[in-house]
């Protein structure tokens, strides 16, 4: 009998990852409330995608989330969007209600292998290139969590011998406990999400959980060439493997002659070089370094690690060439919502840059990417909320140019260029200003690249 079976669940967040999880209640056996901040009329797809479950089963509560709802709650579930700090979860835990989520739900009961991946930049890329490599050894390969669909959607069709690849947000984690995955990455630890956990103290403590309850016989994997990363080794409870862009470790991947290489306690063996892969920019060959030492923790075999790394074109938002018009380049770097993922965006280039930057602010400190920006940047266009305080760390040595619009930015850019330049979009800020998330604000720059003439 499922641990839920007859449990009082409630889920706050109506995203995919709360009605995945509500499916998967009602079928083993829970009562299940969904309550979300919004109102009936802006959640129409996923009360209709939840139409066909028993009413006896599930309920729904739009608009708020009173406290009414923990009178009758022996789980409470808080999705993504929702702060461990907001009202009724401080009260849930005053009331010794257990906290949850679809990811550390499916975590408690998966068979398969499982390989989690996180960190403040390139889990999404890290993920979905050790998933490729799954897929290359011909074994039945997940991918999702915190990328895709939710996984839990998946659960009874998972199966012991299968691969389970899996990205986590500081959110999901920040309230795990009791169960780790066998491999875990923690790729790097740099400021990010501020507005949401507000100390770093704080951001990395959620990163962590992913090590902090692992057993002795699994496997942590850190990042040698990262303090915030290498700074949880005292987390970890079993073997500890290292990936490193600059030296060889004892365990783990590295890069010597511009080959990828891997070593363990038998020996080390050179992978392929470098270039092998498609990926642009240093801090990729650091993600490739971390899928090659998880694939191979995972028991991938080598030749399925390098057909992934041949084959992988990357991931959509993530310094994703768009166009090449009249010999320049535009690039689509939308998922850069932290001043670290633009200023690695801008290393990645060796050509003049027209930087395009902006959107809303976590509470970030932009002190270092104004530096590089006004030392890389042939020109910097801004944009959205941001513009105004990203000019003043600037100044006027940069010259920024501010605009409104994305749309705006883009026809700047466009005026501006020459051949041989590269139109960056690396907001460095997140899209809520003017989208839903950062895939929208992607698919739009790429609509109106795709316009210019």
């Amino acid at each position: 009998m499922d641990p839920l079976n007859g449990k009082r669940l409630v889920i706050l967040g109506m995203a995919r990852q709360g009605t995945a999880l509500a499916r998967f209640a009602v079928g083993v056996g829970a009562f299940v409330t969904l309550s979300d901040m919004r109102p009936a009329d802006q959640l129409s797809a996923g009360l209709e995608s939840l139409a066909d479950l028993p009413a006896e089963r599930l309920h729904f509560v739009l608009g708020h989330h009173p406290f009414e709802l923990l009178d009758a709650c022996d789980v409470l579930s808080i999705s993504g969007g929702v702060p461990v700090d907001a009202p009724i979860v401080v009260e849930a835990r005053k009331r010794g209600i257990p906290l949850t989520n679809d990811s550390l739900e499916f975590m408690r009961r998966t068979p398969a292998l499982v390989v989690g991946i996180t960190g403040s930049a390139g889990k999404t890329t890290t993920t979905a290139l050790v998933g490729q490599m799954g897929q290359k050894s011909n074994r039945r390969t997940w991918i999702g969590g915190n990328i895709g669909r939710p996984l839990i959607t998946d659960l009874e069709h998972i199966s012991a011998g299968d691969l389970v690849v899996k990205e986590l947000s500081s959110f999901q984690l920040e309230i795990w406990a009791q169960c780790s995955p066998p491999v875990a990455a923690i790729l790097n630890i740099t400021p990010n999400h501020l507005d949401r956990h507000k100390t770093m103290a704080d951001y990395a403590a959620a990163k962590g959980n992913i090590l902090r309850f692992q057993k002795p016989d699994d496997i942590a994997i850190l990042s040698a060439d990262d303090p915030g990363s290498m700074a949880m080794h005292q987390l970890v409870r079993g073997r500890l493997r290292l990936f490193c862009a600059h030296h060889p470790v004892d365990d783990g991947a590295f890069v010597r002659d511009n080959q990828i290489w891997l070593k363990d306690s038998h020996g080390e063996k050179a992978l392929c070089p470098v270039s092998t892969g498609r990926l642009l920019g240093a801090h990729n060959v650091l993600n490739t370094l971390a899928a090659v030492t998880a694939a191979d923790s995972a028991g991938l075999p080598h030749e399925a690690i390098v057909e992934g790394i041949r084959l992988f074109d990357g991931v959509p938002h993530r310094l994703e060439i768009v166009r090449r018009l009249n010999d320049i380049l535009y690039v689509n770097d939308s998922i850069a919502t932290a001043p670290e993922r633009a200023l690695a965006a801008m290393r990645a280039f060796e050509e003049p840059i027209i930087l395009l930057a902006g959107g809303r602010d976590k509470d970030m400190i932009w002190d270092r990417w104004a530096r590089h920006v006004a030392r890389r940047a042939k020109h910097v266009i801004l944009f959205g909320e941001l513009a105004p305080s990203m000019a003043a760390h600037l100044g006027e040595a940069a010259s920024p140019i501010i605009v409104d619009t994305l749309a705006e930015a883009v026809s700047v850019a466009h005026d501006k260029a020459s051949p041989g330049d590269v139109v960056l979009l690396s907001p460095g800020g997140t899209s809520f200003d003017s989208y839903t998330d950062f895939v929208e604000r992607g698919e739009h720059f790429r609509l109106l690249v795709r316009d210019l003439e």
